[in-house]
């Protein structure tokens, strides 16, 4: 199984240490996404031919301020999310562990609650329609989510699981460090959440009009984002301490499935009420 096996590139997680300080490619790969994608949403608003007779709901001023909102919401949230919904026994005996961030730990569904909470405070701050801006950020979003998936691949993480396909990753397999042929399902959801879910999102905004139909980017963003988690749990290694909540033959259902599904039932029913015309 091995010989057919792609071998692991030993990419070391930090790309910068000098004396204490060390500059890691997981937090690269968060500031990229956001940096990249705030620049992304501010040219969605300068696009005024996107968003039609009601006009952008949002000035750039506007998203350079939210940006630390954005920033705040993916953060805490992402940290408290796995907290609660992946480890919560842990912390409980280990609180002062919590704020350990650069030790991993972030769940995408809590880093997502963070992001929603973000954006209501400062839309109803500002006065900005919430649907229109919640639109531009979830067109935004699968930006993020390919570096941050990249980033998990670098620091050799949430792998897959064992299998002979002729793409399988030699991974260095925690905790004894042993090689395993696995399948490299944070590639496989680099694709599907951030390179192609980017694609369907910019055709529905370039050359569907979707701007225009308040809640219908933040539907099919939805939508996208847990089926693809959906898909790649069935060959994604659930965490150790909690495994398959439903063993199902090869497979199970995980917590990954588990709050991936909620976001698919919202995303549909935000395409279906959105204005079937611009």
């Amino acid at each position: 199984m091995y010989a057919a096996a792609i071998p692991f590139p030993a990419i070391d997680p930090v790309l910068i240490e000098i004396g204490p300080l060390a500059i890691r490619w997981y937090a690269l790969a968060y500031i990229a996404g956001l940096v990249l994608g705030w620049r992304y949403v501010v040219r969605l608003m300068r696009r005024e031919d996107l968003w039609g007779r009601r006009g952008a709901p949002a000035t750039a001023d506007d998203i350079d301020d939210l940006l630390t909102w954005v920033a705040l919401g993916v953060i805490l949230g992402g940290r408290l999310g796995y907290v609660l919904f992946y480890n919560p026994g842990y912390y409980l005996a280990n609180p002062l562990q919590i704020p350990v961030l650069w030790e991993g730990g972030m769940s995408f569904h809590g880093g997502f609650l963070g992001v929603i909470l973000a954006i209501f405070g400062f839309a109803r701050k500002r006065g900005i329609p919430l649907f229109p801006l919640g639109d531009s950020i979830a067109a935004a979003a699968p930006i993020g989510l390919f570096f941050g998936r990249i980033a998990n691949f670098i620091n050799a993480e949430l792998y897959g699981r064992a299998t002979d396909v002729p793409w399988a990753v030699l991974f260095p397999v925690a905790p004894d460090g042993r090689l395993e042929a696995r399948h490299p399902s944070q590639l496989y959801e680099a694709a599907l959440e951030g390179l192609l879910l980017f694609l369907v999102l910019r055709f529905l905004t370039h050359r569907r009009e979707a701007l225009e139909r308040p809640g219908l980017v933040t539907g099919v963003f939805l939508i996208g984002y847990g089926l693809s988690r959906i898909v790649v749990e069935t060959v994604r290694e659930p965490d150790a301490h909690i495994g398959y909540l439903v063993p199902l033959g090869w497979t199970g259902v995980t917590m990954g499935m588990v709050l991936s599904l909620p976001m698919v039932l919202i995303g549909l029913w935000f395409a279906l009420r959105a204005p079937r015309q611009a």
